[in-house]
């Protein structure tokens, strides 16, 4: 049982609910859906990179040695 309702009940909710809307608005709600969800991934996964990029920010410069340059003055 899902939440009450038998197979069958749901098999007819699902078949009106095609003969309402139809099969193509049925597709492109499905297809809107799954791109909404694959920018979702996307924008998560954009997210981590920028969440570990200052840590590679901080080990490169823990790997660098920084040095001072002097200015040399021609005194003639």
């Amino acid at each position: 049982m899902l939440g009450g309702f038998s197979v069958w009940h749901w098999a007819i909710v699902l078949l009106i609910v095609v003969l309402v809307f139809g099969t193509g608005k049925l597709k492109n709600l499905g297809k809107d859906l799954g791109g909404a969800i694959k920018g979702f991934k996307e924008g998560m996964k954009e997210g981590d990179e920028s969440v570990q990029a200052p840590k590679e920010i901080a080990k490169a410069k823990a790997d660098t040695v920084e040095v001072e340059a002097k200015d040399k003055t021609n005194a003639s």
